[in-house]
């Protein structure tokens, strides 16, 4: 019996399979690219939500400002934005700064005791000038930061949290009048953003004061 059909050369088989081998690589970094570009979204994403987030805390902070006579309601320092804040059981001072670690730089929030009186408040506040970053009530609230700049809205105009504006009316009741700043009508932060965080460049958010 004749048989017409032959078998495959070994050098067929070696073309075959190293066809098979290109097209499962190609595939391969397809796939690979795929998984990557998901990841990344996905990253960018988490830290959008929490950007958001933590301007909303920001923003609730700024709302509630309360001056009340015993410290300044609301000052920045070049570094750390400090504010008392009424709460439903009294008063807060509460602190935001940048601080840097190992993974980069965070943007930090520290919240103090709620007080009533102005000795605890006066107290709170010395506190909050001398934050090490590990004090009860400070939360790492957004990392991948470079820079930050921050400015008031006073005259009609944006100007430099850290120069002089206007000067603000003695609280009644607060013993002897003394010169302070007055609040501005609002607040304007500048979040510098790092390579590889998940935001590209700056943001900018504007904040009106609560009355």
């Amino acid at each position: 019996m004749k048989h017409s059909d032959r078998g495959f050369t070994l050098v067929e088989v070696l073309v075959a399979l190293l066809v098979l081998a290109l097209m499962a690589g190609m595939a391969w970094q397809g796939v690979d690219g795929i998984v990557r570009t998901r990841s990344a979204s996905q990253a960018q994403l988490e830290q959008t939500l929490r950007m958001n987030t933590v301007l909303g805390q920001w923003e609730k902070d700024l709302g509630s400002v309360q001056d009340t006579g015993a410290v300044p309601p609301l000052v920045f320092d070049g570094a750390t934005l400090r504010l008392t804040r009424r709460t439903e059981a009294g008063v807060q001072v509460v602190a935001w700064t940048l601080r840097p670690d190992a993974a980069g730089t965070d943007w930090l929030r520290w919240a103090g005791p709620v007080v009533t009186g102005s000795a605890a408040l006066q107290d709170s506040w010395l506190l909050s000038q001398q934050l090490l970053g590990t004090e009860p009530g400070q939360l790492r609230a957004l990392p991948g930061l470079t820079g930050w700049q921050v400015y008031f809205f006073v005259g009609n105009a944006w100007s430099n949290a850290q120069s002089t504006g206007n000067i603000a009316a003695p609280v009644p009741g607060a013993g002897a009048p003394q010169v302070r700043q007055a609040l501005p009508s609002g607040v304007r932060v500048v979040l510098s953003f790092a390579p590889g965080s998940g935001i590209n460049g700056a943001l900018t958010r504007d904040t009106l004061l609560g009355p």
